[in-house]
């Protein structure tokens, strides 16, 4: 063999890059023909990138600081402003700025949704592709485990965790990712089962591949799109359920603002001032909308790419 010739393993992993990067490529293209066809999805979206942008530069959008009780927040009687040029959705109980606290809020729902989806994804991942590829007493143990959490309401099973470690941002993270993983646990150990039984996996056995090795590269992989359509849903019901905590008080403790911890207050105070209800209300609607919203959108999409049909 010369030098310029090239071993056939070379050509062939050349060949699966050309082919993976054409397939990255044609699934972007649908994707984004998907999204300007799909009105409400491309809402959605946009929705949700504006707020992930909001919470980042929060420092930036933030009028003023959301912690700050400013004495033209509060009339001379002591009732909160309403809404004006100095607080544009007007000034809470203690004459902070709603709006700058809404989008700190923002900061803190977004980021405990997030982190506890992700969290809770890798825990549900692990567990369901080592419980359906292992199957026996391994697969027993683990769903039975899953069972046992999911027999318990997952708002219920919260409060109960949270009493137990104390209210803490740290905590509600932890204590959602923990409440949250089964429900993913479940879809993929069903997936796994019948991957398991695919050609490819069998090859890698044969192969003498490990147990790990074969989940990692083989079975994960085919795993991916249901891992983001149901992460996505799982941000949606994350911010809820830092919301019910928040607003129950055993949430994100205070001063710093949550959505939750918004409307609890507000709530108080709804007569006479309702803007301090209706701004974090809204605002947490839109937001578990528009992440339902586009996993829907996710959804389709990942169902028409696996046919081979553009929507």
């Amino acid at each position: 063999m010369s030098k310029n010739d090239k071993p056939i393993s070379d050509f062939k992993n050349s060949f699966e890059e050309i082919e993976s990067a054409l397939e990255s490529t044609n699934f972007r293209s649908r994707a984004w023909g998907s999204l300007k066809a799909d009105k409400v999805a491309f809402a959605s979206v946009a929705v949700v990138i504006f707020l992930i942008l909001v919470a980042i530069f929060a420092p930036f959008f933030a009028p003023k600081d959301p912690l700050f009780q400013y004495i033209d927040g509060l009339s001379d009687v002591g009732a909160p402003q309403g809404l004006g040029r100095h607080f544009l959705l007007g000034a809470d109980q203690s004459g902070r700025d709603v709006l700058s606290r809404l989008i700190y809020g923002a900061r803190v729902s977004l980021t405990v949704g997030i982190v506890a989806t992700a969290l809770a994804s890798f825990i549900g991942v692990m567990i369901g592709a080592v419980s359906g590829y292992l199957g026996g007493w391994v697969e027993s143990f683990l769903m039975r485990l899953t069972d046992i959490v999911l027999a318990f309401p997952i708002l219920l099973f919260c409060i109960a965790l949270i009493a137990v470690t104390g209210p803490s941002t740290k905590n509600v993270v932890l204590v959602i990712a923990f409440a949250y993983w089964t429900y993913l646990a479940r879809i993929i150990r069903s997936q796994v089962l019948s991957l398991k039984e695919r050609e490819f996996v069998i090859a890698a056995r044969s192969l003498g591949l490990t147990t790990p090795q074969i989940i990692r590269r083989h079975i994960i992989p085919h795993l991916i799109p249901t891992i983001i359509v149901y992460s996505t849903l799982g941000v949606a019901t994350s911010i809820l359920i830092e919301a019910s905590l928040s607003f129950l008080g055993i949430g994100v403790p205070l001063p710093q603002a949550s959505w939750g911890e918004m409307i609890s207050e507000g709530q108080k105070y709804f007569q006479t001032a309702p803007w301090l209800l209706v701004a974090p209300g809204v605002t947490m609607i839109i937001a578990v909308l528009a992440f339902n919203l586009m996993g829907d959108w996710l959804t389709d999409l990942f169902d028409t790419s696996a046919m081979g049909v553009k929507r």
